[in-house]
């Protein structure tokens, strides 16, 4: 099992590996979810999320793109982005992708680091402030 540190790495760059190993069929665990970094400027990124979770489905709301505001399904959901379209490779891959907000107690000490922000003086919002913005109350 791979057990990744998510606090102050790249969503983007963290998922791809993530997609791609899961692909392979190794376990993946990913912890502090809610720490991730999304480079941009925060407007620009908040109006972009803002606008996804506003899409509806006028005559059947019930079939609306459902987008969940939790940080760990948040980036859950960016890496299911990264999967394969209609193959069942992807649930395969999905199911064996776990995200944590803060660190369980089986995965202390053992998560790694890996496409940390080098520059901190580069634009970039966490992934716990885009989900508060758009109304996650945790």
């Amino acid at each position: 099992m791979i057990v990744i540190d998510g606090e102050n790495c790249v969503l983007g760059r963290v998922s791809t590996h993530v997609a791609k190993s899961a692909l392979n069929g190794e376990h993946v665990a990913i912890v502090n979810a809610e720490k991730m970094i999304i480079i941009g400027n925060e407007k620009d990124i908040y109006q972009r999320y803002r606008d996804k979770f506003e899409i509806r489905n006028i005559s059947k709301p019930v079939e609306s793109p459902k987008i969940s505001r939790r940080p760990d399904l948040f980036v859950k959901r960016t890496i299911r982005g990264m999967l394969p379209s209609h193959s069942s490779r992807k649930l395969d891959a999905l199911h064996l992708i776990k995200a944590y907000i803060g660190v369980p107690k089986e995965f202390e000490g053992k998560g790694k680091k890996m496409f940390e922000l080098k520059d901190v003086n580069k634009k970039h919002v966490t992934v716990d402030f885009i989900c508060k913005k758009v109304g996650w109350k945790g």
